[in-house]
């Protein structure tokens, strides 16, 4: 089935301003989002904050069941959290780690993720193994599985990098560690709202997102997956009153599902906003999603790789909608400060976004593509970086 341009773009009003291809970084949300955020705030400026997150308890309980949906899980395993790195931290310092443990992980891997198994490396005498790249440049499933043999108590791993247009083989991966029972951890910051996640197909046990990169949502919200088998063994290294009960003096109870890895106090009008972005994704269709964005993706890729002095450093057998490129003899941040002059809004990844990637690469401009962009959005893009002095 077609998508609905002409919807999304109605529904999105920031559509009209600019071309956005941030999207990696923040996407512009649909109008039922911002609607959303605000109604609740203004509610709350009427009658209390927490009168009104009581007149809009079950609206914010319906949240985890569209998330649940949404990743093919159930509701009992979600966890609503800040962010997709709160959500991270919150299952991986919590995990069980014996002393000398082996924990795999890809060159793709996110820099907070990497840095959190650093600082954990250091509490618990952890040996981190980096899994090398295969010929498509994603991580190599038969050198997982050589390590996965040697022994691992958890492989996490970046499904979609923040840089490169690289999809990692979640699946594969997952199946691998299904057979030997090690828990596999999976940050989707970049992938929940790009393409289709199901936590069965993908294998995973642990899976953290954000809220608003391609699932359009608010800023500062996020969620967690954690497979119910998984649950009981990873004690949250942050409770209170919420995430646990105090039942006597010298004594607490640690809930028994995944919101045990919340806290008490957040954000509810995110929270409703975030809901609102899941509910519009999969009304729109997230299989329609990536098959949109995908094909602007590969036509930016096509068209930037023939400008003279553009080069595109993208990798993986299967890419999706993030497009990573350099000028020649421009400053990555200078042709990004160019296209946004010209009213196209990219970003600029770093080298120290990605240090085990294992290439010299330079600091790069970062377009990502969402399913509201249109080709006149790429064609100003392409018009802007094909002028630049030097390309």
């Amino acid at each position: 089935m077609a998508i609905d341009l002409d919807r999304l773009r109605a529904d999105t009003p920031g559509t009209a301003h600019v071309a956005h291809l941030n999207n990696a970084g923040a996407a512009l949300p649909p109008r039922v989002v911002t609607d959303t955020v605000v109604g609740h705030l203004r509610r709350e400026s009427d009658i209390g904050g927490y009168e009104a997150a009581a007149e809009a308890a079950e609206r914010t309980e319906a949240v985890y069941e569209s998330i649940a949906r949404f990743l093919g899980a159930d509701r009992h395993e979600i966890a609503l959290v800040e962010n997709a790195t709160r959500a991270w931290d919150m299952a991986v310092y919590g995990f069980p780690f014996q002393r000398g443990d082996r924990v795999l992980t890809a060159r793709s891997e996110y820099a907070s993720n990497a840095i959190a198994l650093l600082q954990l490396q250091r509490h618990h005498d952890l040996e981190i193994v980096l899994v090398d790249d295969d010929a498509h440049g994603q991580v190599d499933v038969d050198q997982l599985e050589v390590e996965l043999d040697r022994g691992a108590a958890m492989v996490a791993l970046t499904h979609v990098p923040t840089a490169g247009g690289l999809v990692n083989p979640a699946a594969e991966v997952g199946a691998r560690c299904r057979d030997r029972d090690v828990c596999f951890v999976l940050d989707a910051c970049q992938a929940a709202g790009q393409l289709p996640l199901d936590v069965d197909d993908l294998g995973c046990d642990v899976l953290s997102a954000t809220g608003r990169k391609f699932v359009r949502g608010p800023r500062g919200t996020g969620f967690l997956y954690v497979r119910e088998r998984w649950i009981g063994r990873i004690e949250p290294p942050l409770l209170d009153l919420h995430a646990a009960e105090w039942t006597a003096p010298d004594r607490f109870e640690i809930r028994a599902d995944a919101r045990r890895f919340e806290n008490w106090e957040s954000d509810q009008a995110g929270r409703l906003g975030l809901g609102a972005a899941i509910d519009y994704a999969l009304e729109i269709g997230v299989e329609q999603i990536w098959g949109r964005l995908r094909d602007l993706a590969a036509r930016m890729r096509s068209e930037l790789g023939g400008i003279d002095g553009v080069v595109v450093h993208d990798k993986g057998a299967i890419k999706g909608g993030i497009v990573t490129f350099t000028v020649d003899g421009r400053d990555s941040a200078d042709v990004s400060a160019a296209l946004w002059a010209a009213g196209v809004n990219t970003s600029v990844t770093t080298p120290s976004h990605h240090r085990f990637d294992g290439r010299p690469l330079p600091p790069m401009v970062r377009a990502s593509a969402h399913a509201y962009n249109t080709d006149e959005e790429v064609d100003r893009l392409l018009e802007v970086v094909s002028g630049l002095p030097g390309s």
